[in-house]
């Protein structure tokens, strides 16, 4: 009979990773699986993302096991792994949120900065002043992009912004994040 062998130190995993043995991978998500699964869930994330995190980590491990250092420090790396994964979900996320109540708004609010809609309400007065201010505040080219993505009676494609304002067609979903972004800070104070 065989005696099973629990593989402890970071060198050995990896070491034993690469050489496919029996246990090594099973041996190393017992020791850091739960760790990789905890950062995501510490930043606010979902069970669901956590897990899409933790695949994805332990995935790019999988990519660069062969240009690892035997003497590599696992636990920090795939926490560092983790950690970058996690933010980018969460700037996606917030990027998307930003982008989601400004179009939510499109319907009222860029009805009353065009004059149009029910603009005797109060709320839609305090609306219309609140984003014109931010917007004011943001000098060209956001100024422009932004009313002319959101502001429009007729919302323009990106091609007729990128004729209009002479850009790359390419730049201009990244530019609208920034200026979001811009606007999202502009409003805040």
């Amino acid at each position: 009979m065989r005696k099973i062998v629990k593989i402890r130190s970071d060198r050995e995993l990896i070491l034993a990773c690469r050489k496919g043995r029996a246990g090594a991978w099973k041996d190393l998500l017992d020791k850091y699986e739960r760790l990789v699964y905890s950062i995501p869930l510490r930043h606010g994330l979902s069970r669901h993302d956590a897990a899409d995190i933790s695949q994805l980590t332990f995935t790019i491990l999988i990519q660069n096991l062969d240009t690892l250092p035997d003497d590599s420090h696992l636990g920090a790396w795939l926490s560092t792994v983790a950690r970058r994964h996690t933010w980018r979900l969460l700037e996606h996320n917030r990027r998307e949120s930003a982008s989601e109540h400004l179009e939510s708004m499109d319907s009222k609010g860029s009805a009353v900065l065009l004059g149009k809609g029910d603009s005797d309400t109060v709320e839609h007065w305090e609306l219309s002043e609140y984003l014109d201010h931010g917007l004011s505040q943001l000098g060209e080219p956001c100024q422009g992009l932004l009313r002319a993505l959101y502001f429009q009676p007729e919302r323009p494609s990106y091609a007729e912004i990128s004729e209009q304002f002479g850009l790359p067609l390419g730049s201009i979903g990244p530019m609208r994040g920034r200026c979001l972004k811009r606007l999202r800070k502009k409003l805040e104070l």
